[in-house]
């Protein structure tokens, strides 16, 4: 007959012992996981702030030490090719930059700059005789700034023509006056006292001279005769040149 063996129960105490160690092995085990997490973020968010930096204030500086000073920081340096005249920024120094100082980017992020001309005075080039569109571009081109321009009406030269510079050619200075002849159909003319006439026959006489003369209305008016123009504009004395319109009020 076969023989049964006996079958051992393990110990209520052994039992509680497996399962607290079980239970100290998960708590230990999570507590490394979330140790692990939280060293993983910080690192992460050490590494990208590393990566960042607060841009400095280079204007004023030359472009060298300007060079040098974004250069430690890990920031590359764009040169803007158009230098631009400033009278309180030195020539080779900068003049602006951008992003402007003060912002947080990434380290190699170019940074653009600007570069001051300085106080730049060149001869000003002659344009009497020009156009006054040519003398624009050359003195623009140039970099000399028109302060004032004056104008004459004389058949004696093409209209918008340069008549005169103020200094002359080949003085150093930043800027010049002109004088532009605008032609002798810019003559202009005093408007007459119109108050009285007839209206008809002035309005006539005008329009033969290139005026726009309108009769507007008819108004009454007792003791003068209809017709009498008894209100004008523009007002007698007024500039006017050829073409421009005037309105007249007649009697009725």
């Amino acid at each position: 007959m076969p023989e049964f063996q006996p079958h051992h129960h393990a110990s209520p105490g052994s039992l509680r012992t497996r399962v607290w160690t079980a239970g100290r092995w998960t708590l230990l085990l999570a507590g490394l996981a979330m140790t692990y997490g939280v060293f993983l973020l910080a690192s992460m968010r050490i590494a990208i702030t590393a990566r960042e930096v607060t841009v400095p204030d280079v204007r004023g500086q030359s472009v060298e030490v300007a060079t040098e000073t974004l250069a430690s920081m890990g920031l590359a340096v764009v040169l803007d090719p158009l230098r631009r005249p400033d009278a309180e920024v030195p020539a080779d120094h900068v003049l602006s930059q951008e992003p402007d100082a003060g912002a947080v980017i990434r380290r190699q992020r170019p940074i653009r700059i600007r570069v001051s001309d300085g106080l730049r005075v060149a001869p000003v080039p002659a344009v009497t005789g020009q156009s006054e569109r040519a003398a624009q571009i050359i003195l623009a081109q140039d970099r000399v700034s028109v302060t004032h321009t004056s104008e004459i009406y004389s058949a004696a030269y093409p209209p918008a023509q340069i008549v005169a510079q103020d200094p002359p050619a080949k003085s150093l200075a930043p800027s010049v006056s002109l004088l532009v002849n605008r032609g002798e159909d810019a003559v202009t003319y005093v408007m007459p006292d119109l108050i009285g006439t007839a209206g008809t026959r002035v309005a006539e006489i005008l329009r033969r001279r290139l005026f726009r003369v309108t009769i507007i209305g008819e108004v009454p008016y007792p003791g003068l005769p209809a017709g009498t123009v008894v209100r004008q504009s523009p007002q007698a004395g007024f500039q006017m040149a050829l073409g421009d319109p005037i309105t007249l009020e007649v009697s009725r």
